[in-house]
């Protein structure tokens, strides 16, 4: 996020961070503080918060002065609601929450955006502009469905990992080696990524394309969409994500 706000003129950055990596040390318009009471009671545009939920809980009352303050608070902590944040900060506070993921890291994630109700117009817009360092940003209507959003793009990328997982163990239990298996495994879940990133049919239709009636394409659909296939799996798994990122909240 760093370097992308800084490739995005939204420096100078304030990071609190005890023990900045190299890497961090060397951008230009960042000064690192090693706690929350060192931050300087200076003018800040917005407070982002990037900590686990368990360490947020105790942290949390820390922060209260800032937001106290009137600047924009944006949470990306999964399972912490705004009526937690709330009681941290005070009524008053303009909180926004969100649900990034690790291929922001490259630039390449999504992140779900909610605006609580103090948060203003101007929040809105600095908040998409500070994730949209990471990616694509889209907003929901309610808090709830930052839990959906937590379960699908939050936790999604290991959803996709296991597939290459199971896909090269499949590989190799027929007879592929190891790091064939792995290398085609992987190539064909980028590639087919980049697919549905070139053309905008729907998933169903790039699917379609693939199978073939009566071929072999066919005959493996014919197990991942039975009773209990990956439709049914993947809604299950997804559902208890989301009851997962609700319980957190609680």
């Amino acid at each position: 996020m760093l370097e992308g706000w800084l490739a995005g003129g939204l420096g100078p950055v304030l990071a609190v961070e005890p023990h900045p990596s190299q890497r961090l040390r060397r951008l230009d318009d960042v000064r690192f503080v090693a706690d929350i009471d060192r931050v300087p009671p200076g003018r800040l545009r917005a407070c982002v918060i990037a900590l686990k939920p368990q360490i947020l809980k105790t942290q949390a009352p820390a922060l209260r002065p800032i937001a106290q303050r009137g600047v924009p608070m944006i949470s990306i902590a999964a399972g912490t609601s705004i009526a937690t944040l709330a009681k941290a900060w005070g009524r008053e506070a303009r909180i926004l929450r969100a649900m990034p993921n690790t291929p922001g890291a490259i630039g390449r994630g999504i992140t779900a955006l909610y605006a609580a109700p103090k948060a203003t117009a101007a929040d809105r817009r600095l908040a998409e502009r500070l994730l949209a360092a990471l990616g694509e940003t889209i907003w929901v209507k309610s808090e709830t469905l930052i839990d959906v959003a937590t379960a699908v793009s939050g936790s999604g990328p290991a959803y996709v990992f296991l597939l290459v997982e199971a896909l090269a163990e499949a590989a190799q239990a027929e007879g592929m080696p190891r790091a064939a298996a792995e290398t085609q495994a992987r190539a064909t879940i980028t590639g087919a990524g980049a697919l549905l990133e070139a053309d905008a049919r729907p998933s169903q239709d790039l699917r379609r394309d693939v199978t073939s009636p009566g071929g072999t394409t066919e005959a493996a659909l014919e197990i991942l969409l039975g009773r209990g296939g990956l439709k049914a799996l993947m809604a299950r798994a997804v559902s208890a994500a989301r009851r997962r990122a609700a319980a957190l909240a609680s």
